[in-house]
């Protein structure tokens, strides 16, 4: 009989062991890596290690050692930054605590020694285990293991919200750095006539009136300059926080220009269904509504029986009589420990866990509708900034370059004054940057679009509740 009872519980010790979630070698981060890889082409990268840190280290300094693309850029944000790293260990987190919530709890050994009147001595010693948690245990490691899959793709949807983050603000740092040398271009062509329009006014050649006109150009462009040079220098602390550089590493060099426009604009079937196959964000609420499905069933299981606790006890009780003989008895029991539904009938926590689940479910029907509409706004402003930046070089540009040489022609011709010269130059750069704020928000509007298909605005936060049975017992005697 012992040999059985020894059999059977070493059996039921590798069965629970059996069903025990195991670490994985990177912390649950391949799907990660293969979704990024999979979507952008880049490589996420978890640093757990010094020498994972210095390799990170030595291929940052080599991309940043070539002047920066898009593309690098994105690269080095993954390799360098460490609000993503800390969202990589949240993903560490949420692996500890499946593998935690898939552990059998430990059972617990109570050892007394009792002395009574007379020579009346007792030894025992009980060992205790909560039978709810072990038969519980199966249905809270499938919860724990889709809490973990769901903190893979919110792990997902913040690598692919940063690398978006980081196009759009390199896209901002070039552009501000390229309307900077358009408006440093015109000041000092500003600056040569104001030049010359002083050295006609010590002749008599030129009025005041003409020289305050130049003169008032030069300083509105110098004004501009100024202002130029602020925005590029937020613009690129801005793109360096995200690519998580200082020191040394800030003498970086963007390209001069932004990236030509293409030939022709993307044509998508319906951005609509791409949403709705593709986006993160709906990815993570189905995973959370099923997630909450599964726990408010378990919380309507176990709505009359929070906790049943089984306990195994031994005593040995020694009895001296006046003669000096000894008389020991064994006594063996169970004990039994279960909370009472006298006050608290669990009909709180089944409400809980069902408003929880319906606002998921509501959370998620409406963020497919916002997805939708995201999606279509997202393409109309793709396909409409395209339209305009290439009208602008196409139409607009070739008829500022066209008017502004008639009417230097006229000016050295003296057919018009230096006022309308000053106003045809003043048009030539404005039409100059309106351009390149045209090409600047075709860029931002892919960046915008690539958001609305994949990952959407925000990640949202996580609904499941707590499943874990309250400690409460009531212990019932053998």
């Amino acid at each position: 009989m012992k040999i059985i009872t020894r059999t059977a519980a070493i059996a039921c010790v590798s069965l629970l062991a059996a069903g025990c979630a195991k670490f994985t070698d990177d912390g649950g981060m391949a799907p990660v890596t293969d979704s990024i890889r999979k979507e952008i082409g880049r490589d996420a990268v978890k640093l757990s290690s010094p020498e994972d840190m210095r390799r990170a280290r030595e291929r940052v300094q080599a991309l940043l050692s070539e002047p920066l693309t898009e593309d690098t850029a994105v690269q080095i944000a993954l390799l360098n930054n460490r609000g993503l790293q800390a969202a990589y260990n949240d993903l560490g987190v949420s692996e500890a605590e499946y593998v935690q919530t898939s552990l059998p709890p430990n059972p617990a050994i109570t050892v007394g020694r009792s002395f009574g009147t007379g020579n009346f001595v007792e030894f025992g010693f009980q060992l205790v285990g909560n039978l709810l948690a072990f038969a519980t245990l199966p249905r809270k490691t499938e919860i724990a293991k889709r809490e973990f899959e769901e903190a893979r793709y919110r792990a997902v949807a913040t690598t692919l919200s940063l690398t978006i983050d980081v196009r759009r603000t390199y896209i901002k740092a070039i552009a501000a750095q390229q309307r900077l040398a358009l408006l440093e271009q015109a000041r000092q062509t500003a600056d040569a006539s104001a030049q010359m329009m002083k050295q006609l006014g010590e002749t008599g050649a030129a009025n005041k009136l003409d020289q305050a006109r130049v003169t008032a150009f030069y300083a509105d462009l110098s004004a501009q300059v100024a202002q130029a040079r602020l925005s590029v220098s937020t613009t690129r602390e801005a793109l360096n926080r995200m690519l998580g550089i200082w020191g040394s590493d800030l003498s970086y060099k963007l390209p001069a220009r932004l990236p030509a426009l293409p030939a022709a604009a993307d044509a998508l079937a319906d951005v609509e269904v791409e949403a709705m196959k593709r986006r993160v964000d709906l990815i993570i609420l189905r995973y959370e509504i099923v997630t909450l499905a599964k726990s408010a069933k378990f919380v309507n299981a176990t709505r009359y029986m929070s906790f049943l606790e089984l306990g195994l006890g031994f005593r040995n009780e020694v009895e001296t009589n006046d003669a000096g003989e000894q008389t020991s008895k064994n006594r063996y029991g169970l004990e039994l420990g279960l909370v009472i539904p006298i006050f608290d009938t669990g009909e709180a926590r089944v409400v809980t866990a069902r408003e929880i689940y319906m606002r998921a479910v509501n959370r998620l029907i409406e963020r497919s509708v916002n997805a939708r509409s995201e999606a279509r706004v997202a393409y109309t402003t793709y396909r409409a900034t395209y339209d305009i930046a290439r009208f602008y070089q196409s139409r607009i540009l070739p008829l500022r370059r066209q008017i502004s040489s008639e009417v230097l022609l006229r000016y050295n011709g003296m057919l018009i004054d230096v006022f309308e010269l000053l106003i045809e130059e003043r048009e030539r750069i404005t039409a100059n940057i309106a351009s390149l704020d045209a090409l600047r928000d075709y860029h931002l509007a892919v960046a915008d679009l690539q958001a609305a298909l994949i990952v959407g605005g925000t990640v949202p936060p996580s609904g499941v509740i707590n499943t874990t049975p309250p400690p409460e017992t009531v212990p019932l005697g053998l």
